[in-house]
């Protein structure tokens, strides 16, 4: 009984400590968005962080909590098919017809009717060189039906679910849907990797 209890308590505290070590570099990304939330008057209960270096079919869209320092949701997020991006790594570009992804901060703005998902997406406005192009491009965060609720990994998402907007679960986006309503500051989106 001891040696059972103590392998279970061993795996729970590997397991705590994956998560940790894991949450580390996104944590230190919240606290530079928070930062540039603060200089910019954006939103500062929270913001969206996409990591395009984690694996489509892990969870890599977080919506942080900045009050709680902690993830809120997360969900699976889609990358664009455009030039040579593949279902394990994404090929970006700022280029109209590219269909690809765009590194860097995006300003959330407004909310529009969707086809696609719970039929709601927000615009997004590009804040740096590397997106700049975001709103003339029709990039938008919106959700798509066949995204999973659940990691997928070592399976990927398919291509062709993104022509460069960041896709996420209904799910998640139903209650991002609800957060982004209830605000009234501009809330941050960063696309990194």
């Amino acid at each position: 009984m001891k040696k059972s209890a103590l392998i279970l308590f061993t795996l729970v505290g590997l397991g705590i400590g994956i998560v940790a070590k894991a949450e580390r570099p996104l944590r230190e990304k919240a606290l530079a968005a928070k930062t540039y939330c603060v200089e910019k008057g954006f939103n500062t209960n929270y913001c969206f962080l996409v990591d395009f270096s984690i694996p489509s079919g892990k969870k890599r869209f977080f919506v942080w909590d900045f009050k709680g320092d902690s993830i809120k949701y997360s969900s699976l997020c889609a990358h664009g098919y455009g030039k040579e991006s593949t279902p394990k790594k994404p090929v970006y570009s700022n280029v109209k017809g590219s269909y690809c992804s765009s590194l860097g901060k995006y300003k959330v703005g407004i909310r529009s009717y969707s086809k696609w998902g719970i039929n709601v997406h927000y615009k997004l406005h590009g804040l740096e060189s590397t997106n700049s192009n975001a709103f003339k491009r029709y990039i938008v965060l919106h959700s798509y039906t066949p995204v999973p609720t659940l990691e997928i990994y070592p399976m990927h998402l398919p291509l062709g679910i993104s022509q460069g907007c960041p896709v996420i679960c209904d799910d998640v986006m139903r209650k991002v849907d609800a957060l982004l309503k209830a605000e009234k500051k501009p809330v941050l989106l960063w696309v990194y990797e």
